[in-house]
């Protein structure tokens, strides 16, 4: 069951460059802090029917101003309030979280999935539902402007790293460029592409003849059709969609729209489905301003999952949707999962085996603490990687003006300018070698002596962490993130052993005593 946390202060824009944060997070960042507002209210004192619907009021609005479609926000605050009104939740012994839990339960069936189901690594391939056998044809369809070409591209590279072999089929015929952009995208991600030329071929005849020549080649597992657009949903669009759908066959059909547009694009996906029985959706653009009222209202609107979300125009910003974990997220939960599909696919599994070694051993150093960080680094920026930990979202908004990013630089910089026996043997660094440090960093030796004392800390207690298995590491981590929590000024160290023994301080307190009755005879005699 999840635990609410209280709600986080706003955060403004950080300075700095733009990071890495997973576009689903940027996505319902509002919504999740206007929701996590609104339970709040029914954390607060005794619960009561009359505060869970007034709870539930604000949580209706708090979906309303995320531009779900009203129905759906009237139907999901109903289904919660059946639920949370009855005396099984109200009288149990900690009702709020009972709520939390079947609200976390309603926000996953919303978003179209099971609260009930396992984790199970996911893959672009499974998203898909690539064949086990054969050529798996995927048909890309939606409106110009979308984002559908460069969407082909991003799901090609994610199948080509996944060790799927694929196919770009350039079926747009309506726009010039569109062949053009996608030969330009197949060359920077290394997947070949089928193209024809317009003046002598139809949509449904590049289709047909780019899954022929999938076939002859042998080694592609995946045929991407990219179809061809329009500014809006017309007959002849319709139509020609159709003929392909009916002439070539795909084993799925996915939508691309942009979710900046909000309920249209809702509509353009019921449209769609309409016409060609959809089996997904990719919302892409996520990086925009968006509320994130399409993502939550699409499935139960028009049926059709949502598959992908997609963020700017970099190959690499495609990411797969599961409904549960973005329900953890948007609750405060984080999201280990993803977190932990994005590390193995980043982290160079033999030095972290060599790094958990170490740390088993004692051995761990500021050099295995720095590429420790630098692995860390392609996860995404410090701030965003914290939000999908259990515990550690709230951590990161106790000061939202901090440049985490940068703090981290200072600290690569304070290493770096350590000779490497330094970074090896950090209890050999004195005072003066602690300037020379600063000098070289551009920082004050009190940061340098700062650094080594935390560092002192954090090896003794990942020491501790190194023997456990992942479940009893995440408890330890969210441990350390309620103790950061309740002391934010508070700094990771070792603990300070007392220099008296027992024995010293029970004679220290025998002392005390005897010459506080001295005290107290002699005051007498002096009356």
């Amino acid at each position: 069951m999840f635990r609410f946390p209280p709600p986080s202060r706003s955060a403004p824009a950080t300075r700095g460059g733009p990071s890495r944060v997973p576009p689903s997070a940027a996505l319902f960042e509002s919504f999740s802090e206007r929701l996590q507002k609104a339970m709040s209210f029914i954390d607060r004192g005794r619960l009561t029917e009359a505060t869970v619907r007034e709870g539930m009021k604000q949580v209706r609005q708090a979906l309303l101003e995320a531009d779900v479609a009203y129905d759906v926000a009237r139907d999901f605050t109903k289904r919660v309030s059946e639920q949370a009104v009855g005396d099984r939740v109200l009288k149990s012994l900690k009702p709020s979280e009972q709520i939390v839990g079947i609200v976390y339960r309603e926000l996953v069936a919303l978003m179209g999935g099971d609260p009930d189901s396992e984790f199970q690594p996911s893959s672009v391939a499974a998203q898909i539902g690539v064949k086990r056998d054969g050529v798996t044809v995927l048909m890309m369809c939606g409106l110009q402007g979308a984002g559908k070409t460069t969407t082909c591209g991003k799901l090609a590279r994610a199948l080509k790293k996944d060790g799927f072999a694929p196919l770009l089929v350039a079926a747009d015929l309506q726009r010039p460029a569109a062949i053009e952009q996608l030969k330009t995208l197949g060359e920077q991600v290394g997947v070949p592409v089928y193209t024809e030329d317009p003046a002598n071929s139809t949509p449904v005849k590049v289709c047909q003849n780019g899954v022929k020549e999938a076939q002859r080649r042998g080694d592609v597992r995946v045929v991407i059709l990219d179809t061809a657009g329009r500014l809006g949903v017309d007959e002849d669009l319709m139509r020609e969609l159709s003929a392909i759908d009916r002439k070539v066959g795909p084993d799925a059909a996915f939508l691309v729209a942009d979710a900046m547009t909000g309920q249209d694009a809702v509509n353009s996906a019921k449209a769609f489905n309409e016409a060609l029985e959809l089996d997904g959706v990719v919302l892409t653009k996520m990086d925009g301003d968006t509320r994130g009222g399409a993502a939550l209202s699409i499935k139960a609107v028009t049926g059709v999952p949502l598959k992908f979300v997609g963020t700017g125009e970099t190959l690499d910003g495609l990411e797969a949707f599961h409904p549960d974990r973005m329900a953890g997220r948007i609750l405060g939960g984080g999201d280990m999962a993803t977190l932990l599909e994005k590390a193995q696919r980043e982290f160079d599994a033999d030095e972290m085996a060599e790094q958990q070694a170490r740390m088993a051993e004692g051995k761990f150093t500021l050099l295995d603490f720095q590429k420790a960080m630098r692995q860390i680094g392609k996860l995404g920026s410090m701030r965003s990687v914290m939000k999908m930990i259990p515990g550690m979202g709230q951590l990161a908004e106790l000061d939202p003006e901090a440049d985490m990013d940068r703090e981290v630089g200072r600290v690569n910089a304070m290493i770096g300018s350590m000779t490497q026996e330094e970074r090896l043997n950090p209890d050999r660094i004195d005072r003066s070698r602690r300037n020379r440090i600063a000098s070289g960093a551009g920082v004050q030796p009190h940061e340098v002596h700062k650094l080594l004392k935390d560092f002192k800390g954090m090896s003794g207690m990942m020491q501790n962490m190194a023997g456990l298995g992942m479940r009893d590491r995440m408890a330890a981590v969210k441990g350390l993130a309620g103790q950061m929590s309740a002391n934010p000024g508070g700094q990771l160290q070792s603990r300070k052993q007392s220099t008296k023994t027992d024995v010293d301080l029970a004679r220290l307190r025998e002392e005390r005593k005897r010459k506080k009755k001295l005290a107290k005879k002699s005051r007498k005699k002096n009356r």
